[in-house]
């Protein structure tokens, strides 16, 4: 199990929103919220993921994240992954994410 983080970017004039992602690299792709309820840090499932016009979203440790789950292949600080983030209307946005080591930024 893997964790990616990234900024999204949307510098179009309409609304975008995130449905999901993929990776040849991955068995499975998920977006994942952390949130800390009552003390305790909880991880759900996120189905869709809202890029205003002109604006951003983060995914970052504690909070918005992709989940890489079951890697195709050993993967090594260094290697970079592709990923594709599918939209709501149906385009596909590919990403390269570089793997870092558990602690590095």
């Amino acid at each position: 199990m893997m964790a990616g983080f990234a900024r999204i970017e949307n510098p179009c004039a309409g609304d975008v929103t995130v449905t999901g992602a993929r990776s040849d690299a991955f068995e499975r792709v998920e977006l994942h919220e952390t949130r800390v309820v009552d003390g305790v840090s909880r991880m759900r499932a996120v189905l869709e993921l809202p890029v205003a016009a002109g604006s951003e979203a983060v995914l970052r440790p504690g909070g918005l994240h992709l989940m890489l789950m079951r890697p195709a292949s050993p993967l090594a600080a260094g290697d970079t992954v592709r990923v594709e983030l599918e939209l709501g209307d149906g385009r596909h946005i590919g990403a390269d994410f570089e793997v870092r080591a558990p602690g590095s930024r």
